[in-house]
């Protein structure tokens, strides 16, 4: 029997010895419990906000406006635009190019400078307030600023849709006048794939808050 005991201990022993020598073992075991984990979207970006959970990210917006109070065809009355910005949580920060109408492509290209606010969200659905001033190149009515508001479906973390309505305020040396509108927009939000940013985004989206 004195002879059984001094074998365990001796296998045990042995046994310590191989695995301190060999931690391969010891590194797939690791390696195992871990493997479920490896699959979490934890690609960070350096444009991650580490202060707060707001995602952070830049943006691309086409619209397509047509203006409800103006005499003559679709072609005066479209009013087709693009932006290009960043969001910072709720907040927007954008500049935008376009034409106030199809027909004098030389008087009516403008660049406007575009910050926006979201108001108000729920799920999937956001209501947002824009402020906006530029300068029309050319134009008599050179100065303009805008105000609108819009309602948003994010159809992903990637792509969103809103219906616009604003009024634009034009005014020159000699002359003003205001245009009221409505539109379509189309946004798409650069998110990398497996980011914090857009993780932010997915709960941002999904969450009845």
């Amino acid at each position: 029997m004195f002879k059984f005991f001094i074998g365990l201990i001796l296998c045990f022993t042995s046994l310590g010895c191989l695995a301190q020598s060999n931690p391969a073992p010891a590194a797939m075991t690791h390696a195992i419990l871990n493997h479920g984990q490896s699959k979490k979207d934890t690609t960070l970006e350096s444009d991650t906000s580490k202060e707060n959970k707001e995602p952070r990210y830049f943006y691309a917006s086409a619209y397509t406006n047509f203006f409800v109070n103006t005499k003559g065809g679709v072609a005066k009355r479209f009013a087709p635009a693009l932006e290009f910005g960043r969001t910072y949580g709720i907040f927007d920060i954008g500049i935008a190019t376009g034409q106030f109408n199809s027909i004098h492509a030389d008087t009516a290209r403008f660049l406007e400078f575009r910050p926006t606010i979201n108001v108000f969200t729920k799920g999937r659905f956001s209501e947002a307030l824009c402020l906006g001033a530029g300068y029309v190149f050319k134009a008599r009515e050179g100065l303009v600023t805008e105000i609108c508001n819009s309602i948003n479906f994010n159809i992903s973390e990637n792509v969103a849709i809103a219906v616009t309505q604003g009024y634009c305020f034009f005014d020159g040396t000699n002359d003003n006048r205001s245009a009221q509108y409505m539109g379509f927009s189309f946004t798409y939000n650069f998110l990398k794939p497996h980011s914090v940013n857009k993780q932010r985004k997915k709960a941002a989206i999904v969450s009845d808050n």
